[in-house]
């Protein structure tokens, strides 16, 4: 299957990340419209882009994943009409020898969480890792967009 979605997951050490020099991060926000153990369906804005997002349920550190771009105005809207809460966050795009760390700062109802996320082409790539990562939460329900959307982090661990 070649639409797969192969991820770590990691928590990122706040002073470490507040020091060091980074790219502008990009605005996203996102809702879902379907949530279960199996799939989610995610529509976000992302800047001022729009997308529709189809997760299957994971298998060890990969899942199906379908992204298709839509219009952003129509992405907006999805998120009014169909969404009853939303994520928040600010992504920053730290690339790192062949792999980009997508780093997201969470506002909102998820103010205080920092988590990066690394793709990989195979579960066991090799990959570096910047100072600035905390504890690998890879697999944990409580850090995936769709768990927060309904379980917000509120200030916990960090």
């Amino acid at each position: 299957m070649k639409n797969v979605e192969t991820e770590r997951k990691f928590l990122v050490d706040h002073e470490k990340w507040a020091r060091l020099e980074k790219p502008p991060g990009t605005n996203y926000i996102q809702g879902y419209l379907s949530i279960d153990a199996d799939k989610v369906v995610r529509v976000r804005v992302a800047g001022e882009k729009g997308f529709l997002t189809i997760k299957g349920k994971p298998v060890t550190i990969s899942r199906p994943e379908y992204e298709y771009a839509i219009p952003a105005e129509e992405a907006r809207e999805m998120l009014q009409l169909f969404t009853t809460v939303q994520v928040e966050k600010v992504r920053t795009r730290i690339p790192a020898g062949v792999h980009v760390w997508e780093v997201d700062e969470f506002h909102g109802a998820n103010e205080g969480l920092i988590v990066a996320e690394i793709e990989l082409e195979n579960a066991d790539d090799l990959f570096d890792k910047p100072a600035w990562l905390g504890k690998e939460v890879t697999g944990d329900k409580r850090y995936y967009n769709a768990w927060l959307s309904l379980h917000p982090f509120g200030g916990g661990e960090k």
